[in-house]
């Protein structure tokens, strides 16, 4: 038998994630003797110090930092089984959260929830859009079950879904078209750029060609689309969101002599897929079936 539990391994994992052993008896609803009991017992068995104490604070020893570096994986593996054995019982998610980059065809994402509710009617959609770095975050926190994201964090595995162009446009009174030429950067620098604001948190990022010094930041897209049929600057907008506006001359696309339009990838993420419920599993099919040709 196992001279130690997996009980006692998280318990260390918790006073070193929590940041003491207050803090871990709060987060794993025990008392702090029973903290301190569980640590005292692990080394006991162990034969090996794993934790020591500077100043206030508990730090790990290097035998202690090896040690646990190799138990995270098993309790990682003892929440999968737990999550699976879950999922199980209850048979169809309860909810299912779907995190979609805000440029993902609008109607293509409705067809994908109206399938759904009638596939499983008895599970809550939740569904939100992102902007850059908001779907990697999405993955990475485990705050959603199916993700639509421009990029992949370095962890994860996906597919290509679908590649998105996106157009430069302005609104057919701009500035910019009175110099009836090509355009090149140095025209674009002097002129107002709409951009979308970073849904992420963490690590923000910007995207795309963003030379100018003047620009105007929106929350989304249909405000980006908006503050650009209003004139009030140029952007670059997804081809199926603006073809619409160019047929009707409220649009216009920029003639840049390069960089005019620009391509997007789009990759579709089952972000839990050990623990993945026939709900999570059935959006995927969905986004695929979606595809375009």
């Amino acid at each position: 038998m196992a001279k130690t539990s997996l009980e006692q391994w998280g318990i260390l994992a918790a006073v070193i994630d929590e940041g003491g052993f207050a803090q871990a008896a709060e987060a794993l609803h025990k008392s702090q003797s029973a903290i301190s009991y569980g640590v005292a017992r692990l080394q006991e068995a162990l034969d090996l110090p794993l934790l020591v104490v500077e100043g206030r604070k508990a730090v790990l020893t290097p035998h202690g930092k090896t040690l646990l570096k190799r138990a995270r994986p098993v309790l990682r593996d003892l929440e999968t089984l737990e999550a699976v054995a879950r999922t199980l019982k209850q048979g169809w998610e309860p909810h299912l959260t779907l995190v979609v980059d805000v440029a993902f065809p609008r109607e293509r994402l409705l067809r994908i929830m109206g399938e759904l509710q009638q596939l499983c009617p008895n599970t809550e959609l939740r569904v939100s859009d992102a902007v850059l770095s908001g779907a990697e975050e999405a993955i990475t926190d485990n705050s959603a079950d199916v993700v639509v994201t421009t990029r992949l964090p370095p962890d994860h595995l996906g597919e290509l879904l679908l590649t998105i162009n996106l157009v430069a446009v302005a609104c057919p009174s701009h500035p910019l078209f009175e110099l009836d030429r090509t355009l090149t950067t140095d025209d674009l620098v002097r002129h107002v750029q709409v951009v979308l604001r970073d849904s992420g948190v963490r690590h923000p990022r910007d995207e795309g060609w963003l030379g100018a010094d003047r620009r105007c930041t929106v929350n989304s897209m249909e405000a980006s689309i908006a503050t650009v049929k209003a004139g009030l600057g140029y952007a670059w907008l997804p081809e199926h969101m603006t073809s619409e506006h160019i047929a009707h001359g409220t649009l216009k696309p920029l003639p840049l002599a390069t960089g005019g339009i620009r391509a997007m990838q789009l990759h579709l993420v089952l972000v839990r897929p050990e623990t993945a419920g026939p709900a999570a599993r059935t959006a995927i099919e969905m986004f695929q079936r979606h595809r375009p040709l």
